[in-house]
């Protein structure tokens, strides 16, 4: 079976698909204050390179641990509620894009898989 990465569509679809996804992030004011003051050309970059990484595709993702990458927004308050609208921003997204709901599923497993990490637990 093909990686999850060529199965969403490659590159093309990951770009496309993170670019919608911060568009949503950034329009949910439970979440867009989390990414005040960041150059959110490189978040999207980063976000590309460590998504295409966790589905499977070509390994370019040279950003810190998930845990180390989030300790300062958990320490702002990051919890279970906004990675709950993370996920559901991205269900949406990719819904919205066409991908198919059992590959959606994956990704949101994937994604649920990080939660210890990302909210240091």
């Amino acid at each position: 079976m093909s990686s999850l990465y060529a199965r969403l569509g490659g590159e093309g679809a990951i770009q496309a698909a993170v670019v919608l996804f911060y568009e949503k992030v950034m329009a949910d004011p439970t979440l867009a204050p989390f990414f005040a003051g960041l150059d959110m050309g490189a978040q999207i970059s980063k976000q590309i390179a460590f998504m295409t990484m966790a589905f499977g595709g070509p390994n370019r993702y040279t950003g810190r641990d998930l845990q180390t990458a989030h300790a300062r927004l958990v320490r702002d308050g990051l919890g279970d509620s906004h990675f709950a609208s993370i996920a559901r921003h991205l269900d949406e997204t990719l819904a919205e894009l066409g991908v198919a709901r059992p590959l959606i599923d994956e990704v949101i497993a994937i994604v649920a898989s990080t939660k210890k990490d990302v909210l240091s637990r």
